[in-house]
């Protein structure tokens, strides 16, 4: 058991502070406090001793030295158990209990102050305090957020004036978790590309992945369950996210699910791929209907077409503002979620006739922000790039005879688009920039063929068609031709590939060639 007779206070934030000063002025706990937090409890009617007076030292450099003061540090690390540390330090300079929260840092990078401003909201003195007091946990107790004070004081009250070693060392390792997750978040701000990859120029190996890295998140909230109802399940965001999933709003519905998010995310990397209007809709983190148009409701509707089955107790994403028509066309079939930048007031009225939709918005970025992905495998992580690979369509290269129309060039970019998100191996074939039928997640390219070929059923005629990866065999070229498919785009660099142009050029075909894949796992 600890027993608290002296207690440190530097506190930024001064939420509840003063009850729980209180609480330990009632149990005959001495307070010592910094500048600012010392003034907050003089006026609360408190006893306060100054660290100044503590230390017998002013501060220093604008207060950029306060607490950093060998008696303070002294008095925290002391061992109890050792005589030569009580006495070094005397029965008058123990310090039992240490409470700190931490300048708020990542909330200034969040807001976008500038670096300098960011640079003055890094805390020294608070991260040392609890660092040393989580420490020397056996005989001192580190309380770092004001969600502990209830448990703290309600502990100190139960036990007069002591606390168990148990919620010491808890406490303890509560101090390390949040001065470790506040220095991550501080090394990725200062890399500047987010989670300590620093910024580099585009391009196979142009970045150097860091050798050790660290990623910091913080558990935004329970799940119901996992992917099935027997695995529990969670959602972390991390330390300082400014955008994407981490800035969803949840405006109707029931709760999110864990596949729901995932769903979510798959929509909007569709979504950040097109500026004019667009709308996306995926089913188990795999599109099925993808379209861009003039305005938003046109795009709902011809995304929707593309496999109305497979829609059913899906997600759809608009990167427009839902307006009220947008919402009767979302609720005349079942959907688990809508996303969107912003509801207008008249389409919340009509989404919520379905109290049990779920409608989210986010702050949308207008492209994929620059950073790195993390994956789990199975007792390791992989990172990577983004793959945020845009194609010029006058630079793509043409591998046959015959150069596509105008038409089809435009409706190859947007199918080569499309099949950036189909899940490897993926065809797509589309139609005035909107899906018509999408074959993936197939083991072999010829079997994702004839999926979209089966899903787009007559309205393969005069489509073209996507490969995210290189045709191994001509036996997929000749498939779509003869469903009446007129334009081709795929990587190419199979050794094949002669034979796929000339199968092309048999049929009448145009293909284009990026020089890239998209593969998607």
């Amino acid at each position: 058991m600890i027993s608290v007779r002296r207690a440190l206070l530097s506190c930024h934030d001064k939420s509840d502070l003063g009850p729980f000063a209180k609480a330990l002025a009632g149990l005959g706990v001495d307070l010592i406090a910094s500048g600012g937090t010392a003034a907050f409890l003089q006026q609360q009617g408190l006893s306060v001793k100054t660290v100044e007076a503590f230390t017998g030292a002013t501060e220093q450099l604008d207060g950029r030295v306060k607490t950093l003061h060998p008696k303070i540090h002294a008095g925290i690390l002391a061992r109890r158990d050792d005589p030569a540390h009580v006495r070094a330090v005397g029965a008058d300079g123990l310090i039992d209990l240490v409470v700190v929260n931490l300048y708020p840092f990542e909330e200034t990078a969040r807001r976008g102050a500038s670096v300098a401003e960011a640079v003055e909201q890094i805390d020294i003195g608070g991260v040392a305090l609890l660092r040393a007091a989580a420490k020397n946990f056996a005989h001192v107790a580190a309380v770092c957020e004001p969600s502990q004070y209830a448990a703290v004081a309600e502990s100190l009250r139960r036990d007069q004036g002591r606390l168990p070693d148990p919620l010491a060392r808890e406490l303890a390792a509560a101090a390390f978790r949040l001065t470790s997750r506040y220095d991550t978040s501080i090394g990725s701000y200062l890399a500047g590309a987010g989670e300590g990859i620093s910024p580099a120029p585009a391009g196979p190996g142009s970045r150097a992945l860091p050798e050790v890295a660290s990623l910091s998140v913080r558990r935004r909230q329970m799940l119901r369950y996992g992917e099935n109802p027997h695995q529990p399940g969670a959602w972390y965001v991390p330390a300082g996210a400014v955008w994407g999933l981490a800035t969803l709003t949840q405006r109707q519905g029931k709760e999110l699910s864990y596949n729901n998010l995932l769903d979510a995310d798959a929509v909007l990397r569709c979504l950040l791929d097109f500026e004019e209007p667009a709308c996306a809709v995926v089913k188990h983190r795999a599109p099925c209907g993808l379209a861009s148009a003039s305005e938003p409701l046109a795009a709902c509707q011809r995304a929707l077409a593309c496999d109305p089955e497979s829609a059913f107790g899906g997600i759809v994403g608009c990167n427009r503002p839902l307006g009220a028509a947008l919402a009767e066309q979302l609720t005349a079939t079942f959907l688990e979620v809508v996303v969107a930048p912003s509801v207008e007031a008249e389409a919340a009225a009509v989404f919520a006739r379905k109290p049990n939709l779920r409608v989210v918005t986010l702050e949308w970025p207008p492209r994929l922000p620059a950073g790195a992905e993390w994956r789990s495998v199975l007792g390791s992580w992989l990172l990577q790039e983004p793959d945020a690979s845009t194609v010029n369509a006058d630079a793509l290269r043409v591998a046959t005879k015959r150069a596509p129309t105008e038409r089809e060039r435009g409706d190859l970019v947007f199918a080569w688009t499309a099949a950036k998100h189909a899940l490897s191996n993926g065809i797509v074939l589309a139609s005035d920039r909107a899906t018509v039928g999408i074959g993936q997640g197939q083991p072999s390219r010829v079997g994702a063929v004839r999926l979209a070929l089966e899903k787009a059923g007559g309205r393969a005629r005069k489509a073209v068609a996507a490969s995210d990866g290189f045709f191994p065999f001509p036996d997929s070229i000749e498939l779509l031709a003869k469903a009446g498919v007129t334009a081709v785009i795929q990587p190419g660099g199979s050794v094949r590939d002669a034979e796929a142009a000339a199968a092309a050029d048999a049929a009448g075909l145009a293909m284009l060639l990026t020089g890239i894949r998209h593969f998607r796992h």
